[in-house]
Order: structure tokens, then sequence, then C-alpha cells
């Protein structure tokens, strides 16, 4: 599993980002956009002190795109060749949108999302207050990989309580992922999640996951001003929602989830590759969507393996997780081995018999 940083830095960050965003339910007509002659795309907003600029960076300019039905890839080509062509389209369609409101979250300056109004705020920093002591009170629990990224926040937690050998040596141990984003890039999830002693191996059955969307009741505001979205608009929602987080975290944990999972893994022995293993890889890059030095990245631990089974092709994928740079990208490798897992004898067999 890719290490994160200390449970204690993550805690400063969340309390640091607590403090310092700021949430302003705008009218259309009081943003417009702008393109720096760096090429930077910026939005600026008429707030009650003035005008405010908030640069977007790509992931945020592709929210902006979608809400305007601006084509992303129209998007990014004039903001390369023709900047002037892109504040015209924005400004055009936020003029003919005047009656809406839109959902910006900023930060340090920067905006970090443009959502809809009906965008349901879940917030790391609330999320953490509420789940961390409901984790640390799980069973020999260990805070195995904890991270903020600028899209989510992940909390993997295993329980050394909670193990069984899935072959003679082979020890996993039942665990759970909590991930949120902020910012529009996915639910708030509880998964069921496995740790492999030998290799430090980190799977995530995200065919098990509970989820909660992001969203509520239409957040209303004035046609004329910018208000700043209050922390305490929610807070009784948000706590009902968090406690029902307990609740999942402990149904992810539990010793039947565990066998359940567990005795998957132990049929992934069976599954012989009988193929040609490079082809079996290059199957798994064409289904989910991996580059070249990902596909070469999972078959160099393939072959790594003792064996040549539906197991060994799992572990190799996880164990190539802790060597990708991206942390989101990484926790993506290990839901990966759990979608692997998850597959019907006749989903193997095509992979098995690769050829």
């Amino acid at each position: 599993m890719k290490t994160g940083r200390s449970l204690m830095d993550l805690a400063a960050e969340l309390e640091r980002q607590a403090a310092a965003k700021r949430d302003l339910i705008v009218p259309a007509k009081k943003m417009r956009g702008e393109t720096t002659a760096a090429g930077q795309f910026r939005l600026v907003i008429d707030e009650a002190g003035g005008e405010a600029r908030y640069p977007l960076c790509d992931f945020v300019c592709g929210q902006l795109a979608k809400k305007l039905d601006i084509p992303l890839t129209y998007f990014k080509r004039m903001r390369e060749y023709y900047p002037e062509l892109l504040d015209q389209n924005v400004n055009g369609w936020l003029r003919i949108n005047s009656p809406d409101s839109y959902l910006v979250r900023t930060l340090d300056g920067y905006a970090r999302a443009f959502l809809s109004t009906r965008y349901r705020r879940l917030d790391n920093f609330d999320l953490a207050k509420s789940i961390v002591p409901v984790l640390q009170q799980l069973p020999g629990a260990r805070f195995e990989s904890v991270e903020l990224t600028a899209r989510k926040l992940y909390i993997k937690v295993v329980s050394s309580k909670i193990q069984c050998e899935v072959a003679p040596g082979d020890v996993v141990q039942a665990g759970v992922i909590v991930s949120n984003s902020e910012i529009g890039c996915g639910t708030l999830r509880v998964e069921p999640l496995l740790f492999r002693l030998v290799c430090s191996n980190g799977l995530i059955m995200a065919d098990r996951a509970m989820r909660k969307n992001h969203a509520g009741r239409n957040l209303v505001s004035d046609d004329d001003e910018v208000l700043v979205y209050q922390d305490d608009t929610l807070e009784a929602d948000d706590k009902a929602i968090f406690l029902k987080v307990r609740d999942l975290v402990q149904t992810a944990v539990s010793d039947v989830t565990f066998e359940l999972i567990s005795e998957k893994m132990r049929k992934t022995m069976g599954i012989k590759l009988v193929g040609n293993p490079v082809k079996a890889v290059e199957l798994l890059a064409n289904r989910y969507a991996l580059n070249e030095a990902e596909c070469a990245g999972v078959l160099r631990h393939l072959f790594g393996e003792r064996e040549l089974t539906g197991y060994s092709l799992v572990n190799a994928v996880t164990g190539y997780s802790q060597e990708v740079d991206d942390y989101d990208r990484a926790t993506e490798f290990e839901e990966l081995g759990g979608k692997l897992l998850a597959l019907s004898a006749a989903e193997w067999r095509p992979i098995a018999e690769a050829a």
C-alpha cells in the first residue's frame, strides 16, 4: 500500500484548510471569465468588497465547461490558441444563464470547484473529526495510510486482530478505507480493505462499497449578491450522515465481510494463467485504461510471482500500486485489485486464456 502522510500531519492540514476555505454562492451575472497573457484562466467574481480573481486548474475548468455546455476539448483549444474567444464563449453563456447561481469553492486564493447549488457539502475536516475516533476503536487498529490530495481525502485503517491465512504463511488482515471529495470528484465512500502482510499490498473491494452522494436541497442566493456559505448551514444533517458512516465502518471490518472477501481471494489461486501473460495484462490495460508504463509495471510484478495464477495477477496489480507516484492513481490500482477479485469464472476465462 502506498505510504501517505502521518495522522498528525493530516489533522494539521485539515484544520488549516477548514479555516482557509471560502464557499461562495454566486449568481451567474456576478461573475465572468478572463484568460491572462500567460494562458491562465480565472474567474472574476464581483464580491461585496470589489472584484476578486480566482485562478482555475484544469479540473475546475472542466467543471465550468460542463456547466456551460462547452466541450472540454474546445475549451482547452480556445485557451491555448484563441483566449479572447474563450472569454467571449464563457461570458456569453454566463449571461444567457444569468438567472442561475453556482457554488464556487475556494481555497488559498484559488477556485477549487465550480458546482451546482444542489451540491451537498460533506467536508473532510468534519468527517475526520467524526470518524477517526471510531476507527481508533477498531480491534488492533493501525492507520496504515492516510492522505489528503487535491481531489480526495483517504483514511486506510487495518485491524491486526481480524486476520487469516489465505495460503500457508500468506496472512491477510481486514481493514477499511473511508474516502471523500469536497470538490465533486467522488462520493463519500466506506469500503472493505484487505491488507497482505508479506508484501504490504492493499486491496479495496469497491463492489461492496457504501456510498453517500453529495446531493441535497438547492441553496438559494439573492440574485444581486454573492453569499458566503456558512459552515453551520447543514450541521445537523451532517451529524446524522457521519453517524451512519460509523455504522458502515463496523460492517466493513466485520468477520462476515472479511471471510467473504478472503474466500474470493482463495478462489483466484485456482485460476491458472494458461495463456500468454503479456496478452493477459494487455487485456487488463484495454479494459481498465492502463497506460503503457502501468502495463509494463504490472507485468514486471507478475513475472516476479512464483506462479502464474489469478491470485498472482491480483497481487501484481496491487503491488505495482506502491510504485505509482500519484496517490489518487495508486488507490485506483488497489481498487482494480478488488475488481479482479470480484470477477466471475466466465469473466476470468478470457484473461486466463489470453493468446
